[in-house]
């Protein structure tokens, strides 16, 4: 479907009936904390919080400002494109005042004033106007789901958003940093699944470590330097048929951004043995500019060992 005409079916479910929409202290009071919340978040680059308080689809409208027609955007997506940009300057402050919300049962629509001021250098640029914002309930918690925003007026220049796209290029926010971390876990498993050695070649570093302390007697326990680590696995397509590691993946973010442990299962057909090697891995990963330096692997050695044929009963 197109995604202006989603937005419109979307937007168009959202109507509210007064005859329906009754105060509710509790409701008003998390909904004002989300919408204060937004401005803060955005200014200290904490995209990982801010991510949460946006439903996983979100309808923005900043058409007022920049001209761009309005559009459907993930969640994500939208605090990839901030957190391209306001990390870069020197400082930015989101003033949200004069929050006012309406409630409709499980869904609600609330207003603020903002003023945005963006310091970089010498120069200066700030923008008055006011947030439109829709939300809906799920389960316990609020989420916005609409995000508009009416140009009032502006002052300074536009211009300190080079000199800020160019310093949040150069050093990166950690919400980016941690989208690179994941997506290099990711590629390296998905290569595995589809037997594609030229994506596996391509998210490892040149000096990159695999540990594997509890590789079985004969298999080696620490793999240094990209060559080495594409000999180790350079038989995988041929030994291994159907493979699934990411049906059971979750990640555990740290503090360093390019620092993740994961978790995941692992199922594959062994072709020389015929056997289903069924294992449970966690692994400890360090990533940098989106390739792996660090691959910590832990798995149990005796179901490895079974489905290769490496020990017999």
């Amino acid at each position: 479907m197109n995604p202006i005409l989603k937005g419109v079916l979307l937007m168009s479910m959202l109507v509210f009936n007064p005859a329906l929409a009754k105060s509710n202290p509790r409701d008003e009071a998390a909904i004002k904390t989300i919408i204060e919340s937004v401005g803060t978040l955005a200014d200290t680059a904490n995209f990982e919080s801010l991510e949460k308080l946006y439903a996983d689809e979100v309808w923005v409208d900043y058409s007022s400002l920049t001209g761009q027609r309005a559009e459907i955007k993930s969640h994500q997506a939208l605090m990839t494109e901030w957190a391209s940009v306001l990390p870069g300057f020197d400082r930015t402050r989101h003033a949200i005042t004069d929050i006012l919300v309406q409630l409709d049962g499980s869904q609600a629509r609330a207003t603020a004033r903002v003023t945005a001021d963006h310091f970089i250098q010498d120069m200066y640029w700030q923008v008055k106007g006011d947030y439109a914002y829709e939300l809906r309930k799920n389960g316990d918690k609020w989420e916005i789901s609409s995000h508009t925003f009416n140009l009032r007026e502006e002052s300074g220049t536009r211009e300190v958003f080079g000199p800020a796209a160019a310093n949040a290029s150069n050093q990166p926010a950690g919400y980016l940093k941690r989208q690179k971390t994941r997506q290099a876990v990711l590629d390296f498993l998905t290569s595995l699944e589809d037997k594609d050695m030229q994506k596996f070649a391509s998210v490892w570093a040149d000096d990159a470590v695999q540990d594997m302390p509890y590789s079985p007697p004969g298999h080696p326990k620490r793999v240094v330097g990209k060559q080495n680590l594409l000999k180790l696995y350079a038989q995988w397509p041929a030994s291994s048929g159907k493979a699934d590691f990411t049906s059971r993946l979750i990640f555990y973010p740290l503090q360093d951004p390019e620092t993740i442990f994961v978790e995941y299962q692992g199922l594959v057909e062994v072709i020389a043995t015929g056997r289903e090697y069924r294992q449970s891995y966690g692994g400890l990963f360090h990533v940098e500019g989106g390739k792996i330096k660090l691959f910590r692997e832990y798995y149990d050695p005796a179901p490895f060992a079974w489905a290769f044929g490496l020990k017999e009963d």
